[in-house]
């Protein structure tokens, strides 16, 4: 996306004008309270003069109140104007943000605040644009995939219909019907899951259940994916148990565990166990680690942490078969029952680790 530096634009005028104003107030005030105080004292006698000193000094007086505000008025525009200017920048940068121009870049000058602001400006019409390219290919992708299995669906129901075919072939038929239907069902729960927890700041239906069991659970339902491609799959744990909303939960295992089947290689692996450590204090609970380890392909240092955001798919490889947000919604559960989940990987293997308080409170 191309950038944009905000160029310097004028101070709007009713800001302007509003500075220039109170400046001007302030010295007319002061200017007037001063005259006020000596002519008061003139009158009472604490100064005294004879009439042609009283008659200069009054004529100086006036000549002092008009230059008074000759300079007010030319110093408080001259502040007044570069005082708002990145002020104005910033609004004027703001609104590009709102049009949807995010390649908008403003600069403030080399003041630590200014800076600042800057920087901290450009970061987020950065992060908005990168969010917003994300979304237009996720749109664009999502378009894509979930058209395909409907044509797909819908050619082998018509065939289908017509009869007068063998039995092995409307087998088959058959078979990358329900195929295809599984796609569309995955791509909708995917994105249902995403709407349920992206808002979402407070768990409910928190209790202690075992963990074990689910993930056992969760490796059978996916049984028909992980045995289609040969892969060895081994969990070694014993019993645990935490407390969180188990359908959430659950979840995150099947993302975790689908995720690892897309990536695995035929006749590859992938091994589930569990870490428990016991609470050290009252104020400190314990904490339960699941690790999901599967030998397919390295993800670079720097995808990481993006695999986590909506939308990302680091290996464009694999993009039509997931939608980008089957990790994000992994790490929204995870936060919400105060866990992290991180990825660990090299040239053979990559890990994805869930840390979980044993006992989170709800």
């Amino acid at each position: 996306m191309k950038r944009r530096r905000q160029n310097p634009k004028h101070v709007p005028l009713h800001l302007m004008i509003l500075v220039t104003v109170a400046a001007f107030l302030i010295l007319v005030i002061t200017m007037i309270l001063v005259v006020t105080v000596i002519w008061l004292a003139m009158e009472a006698g604490m100064i005294h003069s004879s009439f042609s000193e009283r008659t200069a000094r009054n004529v100086i007086l006036a000549l002092l109140g008009i230059s008074s505000i000759l300079v007010g008025t030319i110093v408080s525009f001259i502040v007044g104007h570069i005082s708002l200017k990145p002020l104005a920048q910033l609004i004027n940068g703001m609104n590009r943000l709102a049009r949807g121009e995010y390649g908008t870049r403003i600069y403030l000058g080399e003041h630590k605040m200014g800076r600042e602001l800057a920087d901290s400006f450009n970061k987020l019409a950065e992060e908005l644009g990168n969010t917003e390219m994300l979304r237009s290919d996720f749109v664009n992708n999502f378009s894509h995939e979930f058209k395909t299995p409907i044509v797909s669906i819908y050619g082998f129901a018509k065939l289908l219909q017509r009869g007068r075919l063998e039995d092995g072939q409307a087998r088959e038929y058959i078979s990358i019907i329900e195929q295809e239907s599984g796609r569309l069902a995955d791509m909708a729960t995917n994105v249902l899951n995403m709407t349920k927890v992206e808002n979402q700041t407070i768990l409910t239906d928190v209790r202690e259940y075992n963990l074990s069991e689910q993930i056992r659970r969760c490796v059978l339902l996916l049984e028909k994916k992980w045995s289609a491609k040969n892969l060895e799959m081994a969990c070694e744990f014993n019993e645990h148990f935490i407390r969180g909303n188990e359908e959430m939960l659950q979840q995150v295992w099947i993302n975790l565990l689908d995720n690892a089947i897309k990536f695995s290689p035929e006749n590859g692996s992938i091994v589930l166990w569990i870490q428990e450590e016991a609470a050290k204090t009252e104020e400190e609970p314990g904490k339960v680690t699941v690790f999901v380890k599967n030998n397919g392909p390295a993800i670079r240092e720097e995808d990481r942490e993006r695999i986590f955001r909506k939308f990302y798919q680091s290996d464009t490889s694999h993009a039509s078969q997931g939608t980008g947000i089957g990790l994000a919604v992994v790490r929204k559960i995870v936060e919400l029952h105060g866990g992290v989940v991180r990825a660990d990987s090299t040239e053979r293997e990559t890990v994805f680790i869930v840390e979980l308080p044993q006992k989170f409170p709800g």
